[in-house]
C-alpha cells in the first residue's frame, strides 16, 4: 500500500531537472486538485500543472529539491526542503524575463500536501521569494515603492 509520503516523494522525484515528468506529476492529483504557489499569488490547475514544472525547469534545468524533513499527518504531508538549481534558461517576473545568470540558487521552502485517498488534493509551496530573486541578482526597488507609496498617499490627502 502506498502512503501519503510515498506519494509526495514521488512527486518531488517526478519534479527534479534529471527526471522530469510533468505528466506524470499531474497523475498524482485528484482530477480537481491544485498547486499554488503561495508567495506569488498563483494557483495551477489540470494541464497547468506539468506547464509550470516545464516553465522553471526551463530556467533551471538542473532544478533539484534537497528534503530536509518530511512529516506526514494523517492527510497531510509537511516537508521542509531547499529549491537548488542553475539559471540557465530566462526567468519570468512581472516586469519582463531576467535573462539567464548562470547563478546558482539555493532557496528555504516549505511545502504543504493535502492528500485525499492517496491522491494529491492541494499542494501549497511557500518559498522564500524575495531569497530566490535576490540570489539572481533582482533586488527589490524599495526607492520606487516609496515613490509610489508616497504619491498616492498626497492623492489621497487630496481627496479627503
Amino acid at each position: 500500500m502506498t502512503t501519503n509520503e510515498e506519494v509526495v516523494r514521488e512527486a518531488y522525484r517526478l519534479a527534479e531537472g534529471n527526471t522530469l515528468d510533468g505528466e506524470g506529476f499531474r497523475a498524482l492529483f485528484t482530477e480537481d486538485g491544485t498547486f499554488n504557489d503561495m508567495p506569488n499569488s498563483l494557483t495551477f490547475r489540470g494541464d497547468q500543472i506539468p506547464a509550470a514544472l516545464a516553465g522553471l525547469a526551463s530556467a533551471f534545468p538542473d532544478i533539484h529539491r534537497e528534503l530536509i524533513g518530511v512529516h506526514a499527518i494523517g492527510d497531510v504531508v509537511a516537508v521542509e526542503l531547499r529549491i537548488q538549481g542553475t539559471h540557465l534558461g530566462p526567468f519570468p517576473t512581472p516586469a519582463g524575463e531576467i535573462p539567464p545568470t548562470g547563478r546558482r540558487i539555493d532557496v528555504p521552502t516549505a511545502d504543504l500536501w493535502h492528500l485525499r485517498d492517496r491522491r494529491i488534493e492541494t499542494f501549497n509551496c511557500y518559498n522564500a521569494a524575495n531569497v530566490w530573486l535576490a540570489q539572481l541578482g533582482a533586488s527589490p526597488d524599495f526607492a520606487a515603492a516609496i515613490e509610489a507609496a508616497t504619491a498616492e498617499a498626497a492623492t489621497a490627502a487630496t481627496r479627503a
